[in-house]
């Protein structure tokens, strides 16, 4: 099922449906000759050689905490240990299949949620208005490429964030420094900001009380197409951007209109659930291994922490313990890249993740800068290429735009992480590569945190509503409108693509 359930965009379209979710035609910008793969994975033996799910501590691990009490700490490993799996090994794979459609320009990969989850602003309303956006920015994607969405969130187990410096110091005292809720908290004192292994229990239960209100949501009505103009969120709906989603909305009841009287009933699986996978940072590995299991049917381990893991700028050493971890779980990954990535060392990297070369299995995740991106992402598409490596190629326009503003606070300008996707794309269509996803640090909830946008944010307007206690998200509106700008690009593409075809 895979938070999931039905699997409606697996399943066969209906005849009825092709109007609004046409077969996509695929037009390949240049012939990639990827690297032989056995014609069926499932029939050699993927695992790593010499790996466990501990042989990570034989490797040096940066950004782990130091536990005061290194007994009680096991002791809670070892309960979490016997706790039930978060997910299954069988969504993950799903997920894996639609990751591989992506990086071939057959899906497009929606990922987006918090820079990292509390515990102060846990709650069932958070939830809802995070994945509603979501919701309605997968209908604005969907409606401009012609493609299925792809709908992952950072959500139900990103707590964790890794820190430049482990100590920050305020008048004179030094702590450590805050590294995320399930770790230690965000108050200036010594007792929050010591490392707690208890906290690790309750980010696990956070999380299960996270995925069974995203499961119930995926399946169990919220989420029907019939209901895609309600998903509208009430302080976005007197906006430009709100405007432009009611009338999109109407667009699609009356399709559905259609489609009602032509047979096809709201009682069918596609028009009642959708699949929504879970994703966060691989961080805190002590808690990964605890929650790695094989599974029963392939002898695979699968972490059971989330459907999807990345490996961040600051753990993807080559030799290092984040990287000895994933190469051995068989989950689809992601690879932070920033400028500062050398050609060379992503395909290593790569081969490393991927031995198998198996599509799906890993996803390069951009955070540049547009200035940097135009510069840097050529040479990586061109390496990747040549070395004959399938990828999924994904944008994160969010942490390479990070400034600080006048009244001291970390903001994002949306006409940067606008200008950061633009370069994505352009990149993208020199290359004759697959622009394959975004990935956004956004929420549904009504916060000042990125200044800009067509509902303007100001620097002014910053303390009003800045509630993150880690990076600036961008709000239910400003993701809105650049679902329409990414939209916009993408219908741009597919028709090109059409009309290469046509002319062909």
């Amino acid at each position: 099922m895979a938070i999931t359930g039905t699997a409606n965009l697996a399943a066969p379209t209906p005849p009825s449906l092709c109007r609004l979710f046409p077969k996509p035609r695929y037009l390949p910008t240049h012939t990639l000759k990827p690297r032989p793969i056995s014609a069926s994975l499932s029939s050699i033996d993927i695992r790593s050689p010499n790996w466990t799910p501990g042989s990570w501590k034989s490797k040096k691990a940066q950004q782990l905490p130091e536990y005061p009490d290194p007994v009680e700490l096991e002791s809670v490993l070892k309960t979490l240990e016997s706790f039930p799996p978060l997910v299954f090994a069988g969504e993950a794979r799903n997920l894996e299949e639609r990751l591989a459609d992506a990086a071939v320009g057959k899906a497009f990969l929606l990922q987006g949620g918090d820079c990292a989850e509390s515990f102060k602003e846990f709650s069932g309303t958070n939830i809802r208005d995070t994945f509603r956006v979501l919701l309605q920015m997968g209908i604005v994607l969907t409606f401009g490429a012609q493609l299925p969405v792809i709908k992952v969130g950072r959500m139900a187990g990103q707590f964790a964030k890794p820190r430049s410096d482990p100590f920050e110091v305020k008048d004179g005292v030094k702590l450590p420094s805050y590294r995320g809720d399930n770790i230690n908290g965000d108050a200036f004192d010594e007792k929050s900001r010591t490392p707690d292994p208890q906290r690790l229990i309750r980010a696990y239960l956070q999380s299960v009380g996270t995925l069974n209100l995203l499961r119930a949501f995926a399946t169990g009505g919220y989420a029907a197409m019939q209901r895609v103009s309600q998903w509208n969120l009430d302080f976005v709906q007197h906006s430009e951007q709100g405007d432009r989603y009611t009338e999109l909305a109407q667009r699609v009841d009356e399709a559905l209109g259609f489609m009602a009287a032509a047979g096809l009933t709201t009682d069918h699986p596609i028009m009642n659930t959708i699949e929504f996978w879970t994703s966060h940072e691989c961080l805190h590995l002590p808690y990964e291994q605890a929650l790695t299991r094989e599974d029963s049917t392939t002898g695979l381990y699968y972490d059971c922490s989330a459907h999807m893991l990345w490996v961040g700028e600051r753990t993807r050493q080559l030799d290092g313990a984040h990287v000895e971890f994933l190469r051995g779980i068989s989950n689809p990954l992601g690879i932070k890249v920033s400028d500062k990535m050398d050609p060379k060392e992503l395909v290593k990297l790569c081969e490393i993740l991927n031995p198998h070369n198996k599509p799906g299995r890993l996803t390069i995740i951009t955070r540049m800068g547009a200035d940097n991106m135009r510069i840097k992402l050529p040479h990586l598409i061109r390496a990747v290429r040549q070395a004959g490596l399938i990828v999924t190629w994904v944008s994160d326009p969010m942490h390479g735009n990070t400034i600080k503003a006048p009244c001291g606070l970390k903001t994002r300008p949306f006409d940067s992480i606008r200008s950061e996707l633009r370069a994505f794309f352009d990149v993208h269509d020199q290359e004759g590569s697959h622009p394959g996803g975004v990935h956004l640090e956004m929420t549904g909830q009504n916060v000042t945190e990125c200044v800009g946008g067509s509902k303007t944010v100001t620097f002014d307007d910053l303390n009003s509503r800045y509630h993150t206690h880690c990076d600036p998200r961008l709000n239910a509106s400003q993701s809105l409108e650049l679902a329409f700008a990414i939209a916009e690009r993408l219908r741009r593409k597919r028709m090109r693509s059409v009309g290469a075809l046509h002319k062909g």
